[in-house]
Parts: C-alpha cells; structure tokens; sequence
C-alpha cells in the first residue's frame, strides 16, 4: 500500500512540472451563461477507443466539479484533437580535441546526443458556443508521454492534465 501511494505521489510530482498549458479565448464570452455541453459527434481525437474513454472519463469529472451537466442540446460544444511527436533530448556530451604550438594552434569538436527521443502529446480542447457556432475557449497541452504506461497510470496522466488544463477555466 505503501508503495502504490509513494508511488503515485511521485508521478503527480513528476508529471505537474512538465505540462505546459497555454490558453485564449473570446475576451467578450460570459463563461457564467454557460452550464450545459456535449462533444461533437465527429470528433477525430487522435486517441485510441480506450484513451478516448479515459480522457472523456476525466474530462466530465472535471466539468461536473465546476457545475457544468451533459446534455443532448447543450450550451458548448466540445471537440478535442491529440497528437503524439517525438523531440530530441536536450542533453549533449561535447568531446574536443585540440592543440597548437607557437602561434598556431587547431581543435575538433564533436557533440554526442545523449539519451532517445522523448515522446510528448499535444492535447487541444476546444470550446464552441453550440447557439453560434463560435470558438470561445480553448487550451493546448504538453505533456510527456509513454506508450508503455499501465492502464491505470494512463487514467492518472491524463487526468493531472486535464486537471491542469482547467485549473484557469473559467477564464477571470
């Protein structure tokens, strides 16, 4: 028991540094008229069925917390696309070689990446006034991402961003 607590307060204090949220949205929206939503139903997520179901698990969690109820006509429309990409680690090993005698002198310098490419998943989660068919909110996240993660761990992630993602919604 003991390892399953340190175990997730770890990933919790891993995971919250490392996502990164940015925001906009229509400065002239007033966010209290809305209290209904629903996705669209031809949202192309990007995620697979199970993480689809994971990320809409946390995603009505969330919004049930801040007041907002599903509905079949809502108020928001909600659409969310993901992608996963690889970038290069950030860590080099330089290695030199030089020399020179008198008043001349040479080198050779190498750089060796260390480490594979770190996987990240972008997630965007757009709000869409459903009565004007306009963009009013929306969010993009990174986040660090594992292909080899549990199930459970999955559910965790997804929900500390998602939790991150609306830490700002409404907007003030």
């Amino acid at each position: 028991m003991r390892t399953l607590l340190f175990s997730t307060l770890l990933l919790l204090f891993a995971s919250c540094g490392s996502i990164k949220v940015n925001y906009d949205y229509d400065g002239q929206t007033d966010f209290t008229s809305y209290s209904t939503y629903n996705y669209f139903g031809d949202m192309e997520t990007g995620l697979s069925q199970l993480d689809e179901k994971r990320l809409m698990d946390a995603l009505d969690a969330t919004l049930g917390e801040k007041g907002y109820m599903f509905a079949e006509e809502p108020d928001v429309l909600i659409n969310i696309k993901s992608t996963v990409f690889s970038t290069q680690q950030g860590n080099n090993v330089g290695v030199g070689l030089g020399g020179g005698g008198g008043r001349v002198g040479g080198g050779v310098s190498i750089g060796i990446p260390v480490g594979g490419p770190k996987m990240t998943r972008e997630l965007q989660i757009d709000f869409v006034d459903a009565n004007k068919d306009m963009l009013i909110w929306q969010a993009i996240s990174e986040s660090p991402f594992r292909e080899g993660d549990t199930p459970v761990e999955k559910s965790e992630k997804l929900q500390l961003v998602v939790d991150k993602i609306f830490s700002k919604y409404p907007p003030e």
